[in-house]
């Protein structure tokens, strides 16, 4: 049985930028064919504010996509309203209590952190900004924090970042297709979810 893989950061700008085509490519998969999210990890737990150069080198990274994908939206207010960190382990850790306490949620937690951060500047680094949002998706705010602050979640997020570098990969968003025994690389189209098909249905051929 194929299975795609898509290994993605709820911060990550390009996997924003992605979310569109995703979600087409993950509409016409072939029949029989299923998918799963894991979380990749672009940066660890740290109470650092974000150096200047790397809020700059973000912005322009935001500015780079706007030019290439016009219709992907950014607030740049969240870095004037804000003290920006480098860590997005806590908004990892928010969408995998989401898929603990229901698993039907996950992506819903995914969007509402991507929503809270490129387009109403709020700070998905900040513990209580994601706690907010699984109240708003509509999850018990008191079991979404007892799971998110656990042990076992951090645990979780160690071992999908693991499973990704197993997999071979380096960069977010990712796209694996796991299909008799073997992973393959499908390479990501920000336009359109049919170059993708096509290297699945080559794959699977």
């Amino acid at each position: 049985m194929a299975h795609l893989v898509y290994i993605h950061d709820p911060m990550c700008s390009w996997c924003w930028a992605f979310r569109p085509a995703l979600k087409d490519l993950l509409q016409r998969l072939p029949e029989g064919m299923t998918h799963s999210r894991l979380l990749g990890g672009l940066a660890p737990d740290t109470d650092q504010p974000m150096p200047d150069e790397m809020q700059h080198t973000l912005q322009k990274t935001w500015r780079r996509i706007q030019k290439k994908l016009p219709d992907t939206r950014f607030n740049f207010d969240f870095w004037s309203l804000n003290s920006p960190r480098r860590s997005t382990y806590p908004a990892c850790r928010a969408v995998l209590s989401a898929r603990t306490l229901d698993p039907t949620k996950e992506d819903a937690m995914t969007l509402a952190i991507q929503q809270a951060y490129y387009l109403h500047a709020r700070n998905p680094s900040d513990d209580a900004t994601l706690i907010g949002l699984a109240d708003e998706i509509g999850l018990n705010s008191t079991a979404f924090k007892e799971i998110f602050h656990s042990p076992a979640t951090q645990h979780q997020l160690e071992s999908e970042i693991a499973q990704a570098t197993r997999m071979g990969v380096r960069s977010f968003p990712s796209l694996v297709l796991q299909h008799e025994k073997s992973a393959w690389p499908v390479a990501v189209d920000y336009h359109s979810a049919d170059s993708m098909l096509e290297t699945i249905e080559l794959i699977l051929d």
